[in-house]
């Protein structure tokens, strides 16, 4: 039996004991991790959309939005986080290596696979739909996962359901695990204090690019908690990128995430850095640079707030009011900062669901599909069904 098989058969074993129940490490680091359970394990849609629901109304937010005005250049030292000095960079990505066929979905095929970032090999999943591929190739999508602690991620055991839904509606899925993720090399160095997910991301989305039948002009992201600052961020870098969802994304800016985002009577744990403590990318952020109130302008040039107006497309958002581990007035102040600028957005707010949307999630799936068939697939949806 092959090395990869038997992963395969550990993960299947372990996600039957788990089904996609996301890892939130607990506030202050502890031995043991706290396990936050969905309410229920999601069951995958069928290849059709259900009716559009009703957008909920958004309440107050509770923090001021960002000045989406693109912040002037100045003296202030450049640092990798700040999306002009990532725009200067370059993401070539490489082939994507078959590392393993796996069994596969409904209607599309799964294998294990591995591409090039910054020298790293990183692990991801690939999704390929079955069937004659349309004459421009298959639309995709980057899909971008939220936190889970590096050690126990394995790329088979978490969002099956999630993966599944796109898959099997005529997309091809590619799922990074990151740097220092499961069997990815290099470091697991957080989602907030470096770009280095976003690049390994980054990397991923020309990567597909070179894969065959691939529509390269039909590209979208999906972003789950981290993964959502992820999807944002590469969204105001990347212009290729046709539309972006994101489920209970980390998306406010950084001044926000410094003030805001904390724990409210123990009842809400943010999604924390995977590295170390949570805070300590915002230490040495600080001691370097200054507070948000003493040097407003790095904190601006490194939030990809600030540049909404640059989007590469439109965005979705989604997320549930009783999340306890990322508010969603995050996605609201998105929103308004969004509009502000006249960008287009969508904001679905689910009444007492949680970080996973658990209890909506066909509603959310089917809101998804819907958002990625008319801005990604666009005029090649009859024949990529």
């Amino acid at each position: 039996m092959s090395f990869f098989k038997k992963i395969l058969l550990f993960s299947t074993l372990t996600f039957l004991i788990a089904c996609n129940n996301e890892v939130i490490t607990p506030p202050e680091p502890t031995a043991t991790p706290i396990v936050v359970a969905e309410a229920a394990t999601p069951t995958p849609l069928p290849p059709t959309n259900t009716a559009t629901p009703t957008h909920t109304a958004t309440p107050e937010p509770t923090a001021t939005a960002t000045n989406t005005t693109t912040p002037t250049p100045t003296s202030t030292p450049t640092h990798a986080l700040m999306i002009e000095t990532m725009r200067q960079q370059s993401y070539p990505g490489s082939d994507i290596i078959i590392e393993e066929t796996l069994e596969p979905g409904a209607n599309y095929d799964r294998y294990l696979t591995s591409y090039l970032s910054e020298g790293n090999k990183i692990f991801a999943l690939l999704t390929v739909p079955q069937g004659e591929p349309p004459a421009t190739g298959w639309p995709a999508i980057i899909f971008n996962h939220g936190y889970i602690p590096p050690a126990q991620y394995r790329t088979t055991e978490r969002y099956i359901a999630y993966v599944d839904g796109f898959a099997r509606n005529g997309y091809i899925i590619f799922r990074s695990d990151y740097r220092g993720h499961g069997f990815s090399e290099g470091e697991a160095a957080g989602g907030y204090g470096t770009p280095a997910y976003t690049i390994d991301v980054l990397n991923a989305l020309a990567s597909v690019k070179k894969y065959p039948n691939v529509d390269v002009q039909r590209i979208g992201m999906w972003g789950h908690s981290m993964g959502g600052q992820i999807t944002l961020r590469a969204m105001v870098v990347n212009p290729d990128i046709k539309a972006g969802v994101i489920w209970a994304g980390v998306v406010a800016s950084y001044p926000d995430l410094l003030s805001n985002w904390r724990r409210n009577n123990n009842n809400a744990t943010p999604t924390p850095d995977p590295n170390n403590t949570r805070r300590r990318w915002r230490q040495e952020l600080t001691e370097t640079y200054g507070t948000p109130e003493e040097n407003p302008t790095f904190w601006a040039a490194i939030s990809p707030n600030s540049y909404v107006s640059d989007l590469s497309g439109p965005i979705q958002l989604h997320h549930g009011t009783l999340d306890e581990s990322v508010p969603h007035e995050m996605s609201s102040l998105l929103e308004q900062e969004i509009k502000a600028v006249n960008g287009e957005v969508e904001l679905y707010l689910y009444e007492d669901d949680n970080h996973n949307i658990a209890a909506n999630f066909n509603t959310a799936m089917a809101e998804s599909i819907r958002f990625f068939d008319t801005h990604v697939k666009g005029d090649a949806n009859s024949s990529t069904n």
